[in-house]
């Protein structure tokens, strides 16, 4: 009995200390990426408006995924102070970003159900080709039905979704701080989300 207890309360203390960030949309229009990255949840104002407080996106995004290839001379190289003006979460539309990652691969709008259940997830921005199982090296092409690989958020991995759009621009990851969280291999922004900083 004692064991178990033991196991019990070592279980709730790591599951608690992987809730990072809440993740709610703004307007309920849909989900473009990782909108509302405070660290409390935002409950849903109207029945029409999705609440994804229950998906977690980790401080640090990790490595870059396995097979993905570096941009051999990309318009932000590694280390490059720039802008962000994506609006994927809250915050990020302005802030400071340092580029920690440059990749050539094709990058997709998706939208897809979390396997925790909850609203669709409309248009999320953004995952890439070697994060959808089986992607094969072609483009994929908008409407595709896939399987996500991506651990961008809670729910996400594993998760059936369509393809809603596609772009072959360079792809980055970045650290950036936003409403005093700081953000390291935050994935993805594309090229065109993106100036260098003044």
């Amino acid at each position: 009995m004692r064991k178990h207890l033991i196991t019990t309360i070592t279980a709730g203390i790591l599951g608690g200390a992987l809730v990072l960030a809440g993740c709610s949309t703004e307007d309920g229009q849909g989900h473009q990426g990782h909108e509302g990255g405070s660290l409390t949840s935002a409950p849903a104002s109207s029945e029409n408006e999705m609440d994804h407080s229950s998906m977690e996106h980790p401080m640090d995004g990790g490595p870059a995924p396995e097979g993905i290839t570096e941009a051999p001379s990309p318009k932000f190289p590694v280390g490059t102070e720039v802008t962000l003006t994506a609006d994927h979460m809250e915050g990020m539309e302005g802030a400071k970003a340092t580029i920690a990652g440059a990749f050539d691969t094709y990058t997709y709008a998706v939208s897809y159900t979390p396997t925790t259940g909850g609203d669709p997830v409309n248009d999320h921005k953004w995952v890439v080709q070697e994060e959808i199982k089986d992607a094969g090296d072609e483009r994929l092409a908008d409407g595709t039905e896939v399987t996500l690989e991506a651990e961008h958020m809670e729910g996400m991995e594993g998760a059936k979704a369509t393809i809603d759009s596609s772009t072959d621009e360079t792809v980055y990851m970045v650290n950036y701080e936003a409403d005093g969280m700081t953000m390291t291999n935050h994935k993805w922004v594309v090229e065109s989300e993106i100036q260098l900083a003044t």
